[in-house]
């Protein structure tokens, strides 16, 4: 999307009307138009001459946004408008307060003037003339702007206040010279001057003008914060020598250094040196996270304690601080689907406005009114009508709304995610890296009789520090977090398929599977029954043996992490069905799922199979998708919401529509709650704008006089208009106070959908589909199975292979007939046994 700045603009019309023209464009297939930011995205394929062509004929301007750096976005956001606007506030009122002495002090209660001007009604007519005309010139933007529109068939905002001020005005300079042609009649013309109307008109509006400048700055806040984390300088290590430079001018590769209370200048990896940096401006989260070499740093975090060495990994646009900046930019610059109704006004309103305001003028002076009334209710009705609160009801509330995400390391990428999520009504959990840790850990310590704890672990991590195996590397990790260290083992040897062997000081140790471990000596009935309920959990059960005589058990599992039960409880409570899909075996899955506590798993999917199951899950109604491999990416894609883990791979992030810079998912119930309060707030702003101008035309047309008396001046119309807009962006600015992890008032979402409690069908089978099934051995856990499946699944002649290492089987689906000795030999090559294929 290629972005453009708009200048001109001042109301929710004039955004209609140029992304009315630029679609027209040929080659523009998308255009969406930010009252906010007064920016422009176009997609297609088109010339910039064009698109700006079609903005000038629409009578606003527009040219190529510069680069997104920080520095640039920030220069754009930087708020011009309040202080040009509150310059020219001080002089209205400046002008304006004398000019209402004469008007409504002296000649309403008297308040003393010169005699000769007191005396002459044509002199203190022509003193209101100079002071309204002065304030005319010094507000000239909206008559400039308001005809410049109506020439262009583009009338806006302006246009009602100029055609409502000049109005006022010209009828005022037409009584003015009937009072000089009749000086008889001079005293009682007095009260048809309107000069008053006409500068306060002004004046009023710019109040509000102000207000609304000022209020739009606040809601950029958030943003604007981002783009000051940016550091400005670096220092790099060159020829052995410190040197200070702009962060412009650091390359990829460039070696740096933070010391302590400095900021990381750009993305890097630590090559030397340990501190505890502070995250919090990018993740939320508040406490330091330790760094040593090998670890990644961010631009912007902030090293707290260590001096840090690093090489630069990515720069400039590429720093995760930079696409931080870049979606809550993007996010702001689009437009959410329920800002289509308010457009669509939008882009109707002012010329239907300017037609109801003829009529009231002509149907007043039918029945019988002066002129003066009759002009005085058409002025009402222009000045009153205020499409832009219409028109920033939605951008400012999704503004604001990003803005709160990025502060909690929600980040959002298009309005329509924004909307999206609040609408979600199922979750679909990948179960790997999202519910889980994504690596393995010991979870359970059983020594046999006679054995202590600390010998049971002694043993195991001196035999497992020999082998690469995922599940060795979870022994070592407990090992060097409990001070354990096992001794060195001679004579080491990895047995496929069962265990490792190894001597200890003259014994020798043997460690494996359950089935391995029987084979070398008996075990006690308590210990196999205890390793089958770990097995019915989802663990794996390794055996650790010394001499013949067991020592005892160790579980490892991929363990749930500590905050996914309690998130997912805060889905339920908002109403959200909770499914864990996974290509984990059955019994696997099911054991994760009941301690996570999901209302539903679906087990043993390949990728595609995920994406097919949140097809599935759709006819229940809108689905967000969490993940954080590249597996997920076509589930993230087909489902409502894609949510990515922030720690996961850039493809899933790609793929995805939100991201969660924390990697925790009680950061999805507070997305969730995040966009409900943000479409909570869009609902409020809509129904307050369209209430407004339902109630207040009629109002200062009239309608309500001969009822109850009620009528509308033109200078408190006026006020009403200049105080909507400011009313519209200021309640969405409540929505910095969100809570965003407080669920205490979470409620169910209200859906209505007659198909919302349908279970999820089944995937249809092939009436001719080819299976086989292999039986092999060796396999002993979870990574057994998937480097088998791997092997297999990488055969073109295989669609699909669910293996399990508890039954010891690999079903394959069958794309078309494939020898049995290619599969046999697929599966051995990874160091396991076939013994049959069926």
């Amino acid at each position: 999307m290629k972005q453009f700045s708009v200048t001109g603009m001042s109301c929710a019309a004039c955004s209609a009307r140029v992304e009315k023209a630029v679609s027209q464009v040929p080659g523009v297939t998308g255009c969406s138009v930010s009252l906010l930011t007064n920016s422009m995205g176009v997609e297609g394929a088109f010339s910039d001459g064009d698109v700006i062509s079609a903005v000038e004929k629409a009578g606003y301007g527009a040219a190529p946004a510069g680069a997104k750096t920080p520095k640039a976005e920030e220069d754009a956001l930087r708020d011009t408008a309040t202080p040009a606007l509150l310059r020219r506030l001080i002089a209205s009122l400046a002008l304006l307060l004398p000019l209402m002495y004469v008007s409504m002090g002296h000649v309403m209660w008297g308040w003393p003037l010169p005699q000769k001007i007191a005396d002459s009604p044509a002199a203190l007519a022509l003193i209101e003339l100079l002071f309204t005309v002065a304030i005319m010139v010094v507000n000239q933007k909206f008559f400039i702007s308001g005809f410049k529109g109506l020439i262009h068939r583009a009338p806006n905002m302006d246009t009602l206040v100029a055609l409502g001020s000049g109005a006022s005005f010209l009828y005022s300079v037409w009584a003015l010279f009937n009072m000089v042609l009749m000086p008889e009649h001079a005293a009682h013309m007095m009260h048809e001057l309107y000069f008053e109307s006409a500068g306060m008109i002004l004046a009023l509006i710019t109040v509000g003008k102000t207000l609304e400048a000022r209020s739009k700055g606040k809601t950029t806040d958030a943003l604007k914060g981002l783009m000051r984390l940016s550091p400005k300088t670096a220092t790099l290590v060159r020829d052995g020598a410190e040197q200070v430079v702009p962060v412009e001018q650091v390359q990829k590769g460039d070696v740096f250094v933070v010391r302590p209370g400095e900021s990381v200048p750009v993305d890097g990896e630590v090559l030397s040196g340990s501190s505890a940096v502070n995250e919090s401006a990018l993740t939320g989260e508040s406490v330091p996270v330790d760094k040593a070499p090998g670890s990644l740093v961010s631009a912007a975090t902030i090293n707290q304690s260590g001096f840090l060495t690093c090489r630069a990994t990515r720069v400039g646009e590429d720093t995760t601080l930079s696409q931080i900046i870049r979606m809550v930019s993007d996010a702001a610059a689009t437009k959410a689907p329920i800002a289509k109704v308010a457009d669509r006004v939008s882009g109707v309103f002012v010329p239907a406005v300017m037609g109801i305001a003829l009529v009231t003028f002509v149907v007043w002076l039918l029945c019988g009114a002066s002129f003066g009334t009759a002009l005085g209710r058409g002025i009402a009705v222009l000045v009153i009508s205020c499409p832009c609160a219409l028109g920033l009801a939605t951008p400012v509330a999704i503004m604001v709304g990003s803005g709160v995400g990025a502060r909690n390391g929600i980040l959002f990428k298009t309005a329509a995610s924004l909307e999206a999520a609040g609408r979600t009504t199922v979750v679909a959990l990948d179960k790997t890296g999202t519910i889980t840790r994504g690596e393995p850990a010991v979870t359970d310590i059983l020594p046999a009789d006679g054995v202590s704890r600390e010998q049971l672990m002694q043993a195991a991590c001196a035999l497992e520090s020999k082998s690469e195996h995922p599940l060795a590397r979870a022994v070592m990790a407990w090992g060097e977090a409990n001070g354990v260290k096992g001794e060195a083992v001679e004579a080491f040897a990895a047995l496929p398929g069962n265990g490792l062997t190894g001597v200890r000081q003259g014994h020798t140790l043997l460690g494996g599977s359950q089935a391995f471990a029987a084979e070398k000596c008996v075990l006690p009935d308590g210990i196999r029954e205890k390793a089958d309920a770990l097995s019915g959990e989802g663990k794996t059960p390794l055996f650790f043996l010394e001499d013949g005589r067991l020592l005892g058990v160790v579980a490892v599992a991929d363990v749930i992490k500590e905050d996914s039960p309690e998130a997912i409880r805060q889905l339920k409570n908002l109403g959200v069905h909770t499914v864990m899909i996974t290509g984990d075996n059955e019994k696997t899955a099911r054991a994760i799922g009941r301690l996570a506590g999901v209302d539903e798993v679906i087990a043993g999917v390949l990728p595609d199979g995920k994406e097919a199951a949140v097809r599935r899950l759709q006819t229940r109604g809108k689905v967000a998708m969490v993940g954080d491999g590249i597996n997920d990416a076509p589930a993230l894609t087909r489902a409502d919401t894609g949510i990515a883990i922030g720690a996961g791979t850039d493809v899933a992030i790609d793929a995805a529509d939100v991201v969660l810079m924390r990697s925790t998912l009680m950061d999805v119930p507070a997305l969730i709650r995040l966009s409900r309060s943000t479409l909570r707030n869009i609902h409020e702003n809509l129904f307050w704008a369209f209430i407004y101008n339902t109630l207040g035309i009629p109002l200062a047309a009239g309608v309500f006089i001969h009822l109850t008396g009620w009528q509308l001046s033109p200078m408190f119309g006026a006020a009403a208009m200049s105080l909507s807009s400011f009313c519209v962006v200021t309640n969405a600015l409540r929505l910095n106070w969100t809570k965003l992890r407080d669920g205490r008032h979470d409620r169910p979402l209200r859906v209505r959908h007659k198909d919302k409690k349908q279970p999820v069908e089944e995937p249809a089978k092939e009436e001719k589909e080819m299976t086989k099934v292999m039986k092999i051995e060796g396999m002993m856990c979870g990574h057994c199975e998937a480097r088998v499946k791997k092997a297999l699944e990488t055969l073109p002649q295989v669609a699909s292979a669910q293996v399990s290492h508890e039954s010891g089987t690999a079903i394959l689906t069958l794309k078309e007939n494939v020898e049995n000795a290619v599969l046999k030999a697929a599966v051995e090559e990874q160091g396991y046994q076939v013994k049959d294929i069926k």
